[in-house]
C-alpha cells in the first residue's frame, strides 16, 4: 500500500510518500520526498486516491528530516522502497543514486567527477546529470551536493534557490563540527 504524508520544512511543505515495509525502522521505506513546485516531483494536489494519508507512518522518517534541518543529523538511516513507484529508476539511475549516497555531508563535488567515480565517461556526463535529475528523494539522497566543475550551483529538480539553502545549511552544521 502506498501511504504519503506532509510535513513543514524551511524548504516549504514537503511531500513524504513511501511503501509500508516489515524491515523498516516505523515500518514505511521511503519511496519519494518532492518540495513544491518540483521538476518532476509528485505534487501535493496530484496525489492519486488509491494512496492512504498516514502520517503516522512517516514518524521516524520525519524525526530524521527535522534533525537533518536543524544541523542534529549529517546521514540519513532510511530504508528505500526499490523497485516500486517513483523511486525505482533503471540501473544507470540507480547506479548514480547510490553514488550520491557516498558524498559527505558538508561537501560538494563536480558532474565529471561524480562521473568518474562511478566509471562513467566524460561523454557520458549528460546522462549523469538526467539521472540525477531524476533522484525522487530529494534532501535524504543528496543530490544537491553535485555542482558545476566550476563552482557554480546548477541544475537542481527542486529550484537552485532550495540548493542554495541545503548547501548553507550544510556548510554550518560542517563548521560547527569538531
Amino acid at each position: 500500500m502506498t501511504l504519503y504524508a506532509t510535513m513543514d520544512s524551511p524548504l516549504g511543505e514537503l511531500l513524504l510518500v513511501g511503501e509500508e515495509s516489515a524491515t523498516a525502522t516505523g515500518g514505511t521505506a521511503l519511496a519519494s520526498l518532492s518540495v513544491p513546485g518540483q521538476k518532476g516531483g509528485v505534487a501535493v494536489e496530484d496525489v492519486p486516491e488509491a494512496w492512504r494519508r498516514d502520517p503516522g507512518a512517516f514518524r521516524e522518517i520525519g524525526r530524521q528530516v527535522r534533525a537533518y534541518f536543524g544541523g542534529e543529523l549529517t546521514r540519513f538511516d532510511v530504508e528505500y522502497a526499490v523497485g516500486v513507484g517513483p523511486g525505482a529508476g533503471t540501473d544507470f539511475q540507480r547506479r548514480v543514486w547510490e553514488a550520491l549516497e557516498t558524498i559527505p555531508y558538508g561537501t560538494t563535488t563536480s558532474y565529471g567527477k561524480l562521473a568518474e567515480r562511478i566509471g562513467v565517461s566524460r561523454a557520458a556526463v549528460r546522462a549523469l546529470g538526467t539521472a540525477i535529475g531524476r533522484n525522487p528523494l530529494l534532501v535524504v539522497r543528496p543530490c544537491h551536493r553535485v555542482i558545476g566543475a566550476d563552482g557554480s550551483l546548477t541544475g537542481y529538480a527542486g529550484g537552485l534557490e532550495r540548493k542554495r539553502q541545503l548547501l548553507e545549511l550544510e556548510l554550518e552544521g560542517a563548521g560547527a563540527r569538531p
